[in-house]
């Protein structure tokens, strides 16, 4: 077992890592930048060592840094918790070659499932469900046309090196391909320095529902069930719950075979999630695999009691998992809550919190690194806590969550409690009838009449 992690991250997921590492008897470094030196994930780790000013690219970025603090400290392995350098198959392999086990996806890993194009073709090969679509990158616009006209508008054009929805286009009639075509290009270009595109056949309505996997070093998988991330703006995720309300249990299963397939297949090494879209007649399609810690995985750690990071750091240590397969047993649901103006856009919110008052009781979990005193720093994603509640039926879960959110005091900066509060009141929510479509027929301008 390792004795010393350094945790490649920070705020609410580096302390997440932390107190499991405490309870594996490990010893943890945190990294942070001057921005962060008051985070709570710099009070509780064991060692800290500051990695540059606040800008992203002059600190938790910079992997020559990183590195450095490692070996001060003589940490034997590198968590990079989500985000950052934790799909970044250059860290993997900068890692491996300092003899640091990097607890994660390895370099040829991240590129195999990293690259959305090759992702596709590889998830084909292994006979899991894929969207119809181009094969392989679209070569020019005259490509990208004569593909769209073949599979029939609307087609949905994707980044292939993409994430958090850049480089993303619906395009529903061919008199707005070639703005689409253009446009997504450029903003690939300028998120990932690499502005190859592929297409889709787009589905309408569908939902968004992911599985989670874990697998080791012998090639074994197993699936740890759904999460369901419908309710998204600008497919960035809100809110995620597990069971979804949509599955049955029959589709359950075979969408946690075809993940477990799909890990098996690429052999993949660690916990990852295999993403789905699944339209409304229940046919499912593979969307993506991020190699790597979800935001969301606290509802799958509370409905199956199973902590995820420790299982992580044990299959990055060589010990072999049980294989078996888990399915909830309980219902429960995370609300993200940011540092945001849900009244005016949704713009960021940073500042100094001059009061905070957190939610307590019988199944309601925060996993946050802020407190009352805390300034959040403009810097980085403006999530500041993750609130999630549990109880025996999805009804209950709900309820528990609108009490909580009614308990969540946090002053001096504006944050997203009172779009959560009003969206657990929302008919078709509370119904479980909702898509990735929601925020988009919910305005915003309805919150406020509310």
């Amino acid at each position: 077992m390792f004795k010393k992690i350094l945790i490649a991250n920070r705020g609410e997921i580096a302390l997440r890592i932390i107190r499991t590492c405490r309870e594996m008897g490990i010893k943890t470094v945190a990294v942070y930048s001057t921005a962060d030196a008051e985070s709570l994930h710099v009070r509780f780790a064991d060692e800290a060592v500051c990695i540059g000013p606040p800008p992203s690219n002059l600190s938790y970025l910079k992997i020559s840094n990183i590195i450095a603090a490692a070996e001060i400290t003589n940490a034997d392995a590198i968590h990079p918790g989500y985000g950052f350098l934790a799909e970044n198959s250059k860290f993997s392999k900068i890692c491996q070659e300092h003899n640091i086990k990097f607890i994660g996806a390895s370099p040829e890993m991240i590129d195999q499932m990293g690259d959305k194009a090759s992702a596709r073709a590889t998830m084909m090969a292994a006979g899991v469900p894929c969207i119809p679509g181009s094969e392989g990158l679209l070569k020019d616009y005259a490509d990208c046309l004569k593909t769209a006209k073949g599979m029939g508008f609307p087609v949905m054009l994707k980044a292939t090196a993409g994430g958090g929805g850049k480089g993303m286009r619906a395009v529903m009639k061919e008199e707005n391909l070639q703005t689409a075509w253009d446009s997504a290009r450029q903003e690939s270009a300028a998120a990932f320095g690499n502005d190859g595109m592929y297409m889709e056949k787009l589905i309408l309505e569908p939902r968004h529902i992911e599985i989670q996997v874990v697998g080791d070093s012998t090639g074994k998988a197993c699936h740890l069930s759904e999460r369901d991330c419908s309710i998204q703006r600008r497919h960035q995720k809100l809110t995620e719950e597990t069971p979804s309300p949509f599955m049955t249990d029959k589709l359950r299963k075979q969408m946690g075979d075809a993940a477990v397939k799909a890990a098996e297949f690429i052999k993949y090494e660690g916990a990852g999630t295999v993403e789905f879209l699944v339209d409304k007649h229940r046919n499912f399609y593979f969307m993506e695999m991020n190699t790597r810690i979800q935001v969301e995985h606290p509802i799958t750690e509370q409905v199956i009691d199973y902590d995820l990071i420790r299982e992580q750091i044990l299959v990055a240590a060589g010990i072999p998992l049980s294989g078996k397969n888990y399915f909830p047993k309980l219902h429960s649901i995370e609300c993200r809550i940011n540092a945001e103006d849900p009244y005016n856009d949704f713009r960021p919110s940073p500042g100094k919190i001059t009061n905070l008052h957190a939610p307590g009781g019988h199944g309601v979990r925060i996993d946050t690194h802020v407190y009352s005193g805390y300034s959040i720093p403009p810097n980085y994603d403006s999530m500041i806590a993750k609130l999630i509640t549990t109880a025996q039926t999805r009804e209950e879960a709900i309820s528990k969550m609108k009490r909580a959110l009614d308990e969540f005091v946090i002053e001096g900066v504006k944050t997203t409690i009172p779009f959560h509060r009003q969206l657990m009141d929302h008919p078709d929510y509370i119904d479980g009838n909702y898509t990735t479509k929601f925020m988009e027929d919910w305005k915003m301008d309805a919150i406020k009449e509310e």
